[in-house]
C-alpha cells in the first residue's frame, strides 16, 4: 500500500530528574495503540539525549493528525506529564516537504 505523507507531530519531552526509565518505558508502552490507528502512517518514539526525548509522526492529511491528537496516546501523556516530565510536552503541528517510505 502507498501512502501520502502530508503532515505530522514533533513532540519533545524533557523527562523529571530520575524519571528517564519511566519515560522511555511509557512511550514504548504507546506502540500498540500507535499501530491501531488507521491515519497514523508512520510513529517512532525517539531518544534525543539523556533526559530528552521525542515522538514524529505522520499522516496522510489533517484528519488523521487530528484523530491522532485526541486519541488514546496523547490522552495518555497528557495526564501523566506532571508526573513524568520536568516541562509541558511541546507538540508542534508540522508539514511534512519530502519523504521516502518503503512499500
Amino acid at each position: 500500500m502507498k501512502h501520502k505523507v502530508q503532515v505530522g507531530i514533533l513532540a519533545t519531552l524533557k523527562a523529571r530528574p530520575g524519571k528517564e526509565a519511566e519515560v522511555e518505558e511509557f512511550l514504548k508502552s504507546a506502540l500498540p495503540l500507535a499501530n491501531q490507528e488507521e491515519g497514523t502512517i508512520v510513529w517512532f518514539a525517539l531518544r534525543l539525549g539523556s533526559s530528552t526525548f521525542g515522538i514524529f509522526d505522520a499522516f496522510a492529511e489533517e484528519t488523521g493528525r487530528d484523530a491522532h491528537l485526541s486519541g488514546p496516546i496523547a490522552a495518555a501523556l497528557m495526564s501523566k506529564w506532571k508526573d513524568l516530565l520536568a516541562e509541558p510536552p511541546k507538540i508542534e503541528k508540522i508539514d511534512v516537504l519530502a519523504a521516502k517510505l518503503s512499500n
